[in-house]
């Protein structure tokens, strides 16, 4: 049940992507951005609201996504371009959609381990020599660029800031940006 339909997005700390600079340079602004998008509608709230489902019957959440984005973040990054051979953060059997449910989550635990997960991803594609640089997605069976892997990633992020848009304003009335 929103609170104030009147309500404020918390104060918008993000930086804005340029509009003109090097492919690499808008790629990481970009990503970036959405990052911060992401942070900036989860600000202020509770566990029990992060929790909410507010959008009946869907079960999504806004603690979900923030669990999701995780584990994007670590599949693309990590396993996929670094071939790093570490299982999901949330699923030990590689159940994808085990991340979705924060029932039992915290948000601490979960933007934790978010915010590790975008630090090794920042690492990695700052030490990555090219965007042509590829790693194996073996759930596909081909590889893929780093290119692809941060134009993937914007789409990810700003799919569910949509969502996030959606959830935010059915828990506090919180709308905009």
């Amino acid at each position: 049940m929103p609170k104030d339909p009147a309500a404020e997005l918390p104060v918008d700390t993000r930086t804005g992507p340029p509009c003109t600079g090097g492919e690499r340079e808008m790629l990481r602004a970009y990503l970036d951005f959405h990052r911060a998008t992401l942070a900036m509608k989860t600000d202020g709230l509770s566990d029990d609201e992060l929790r909410d489902r507010s959008m009946p019957p869907s079960t999504l959440t806004l603690l979900g996504l923030v669990r999701h984005m995780a584990e994007v973040e670590r599949t693309w990054f990590r396993r996929v371009i670094n071939a790093e051979d570490i299982p999901l953060a949330w699923s030990a059997e590689g159940d994808f959609q085990a991340a979705y449910d924060a029932s039992a989550s915290t948000g601490t635990e979960a933007f934790d381990t978010w915010r590790s997960e975008v630090a090794h991803a920042r690492r990695i594609e700052k030490e990555a020599g090219s965007l042509d640089m590829t790693g194996h997605q073996a759930r596909w069976g081909q590889d893929v660029s780093l290119r692809f892997v941060m134009l993937h990633m914007i789409h990810e992020y700003a799919r569910h800031n949509g969502h996030a848009d959606l959830l935010r304003e059915g828990i506090d009335g919180v709308v905009g940006a």
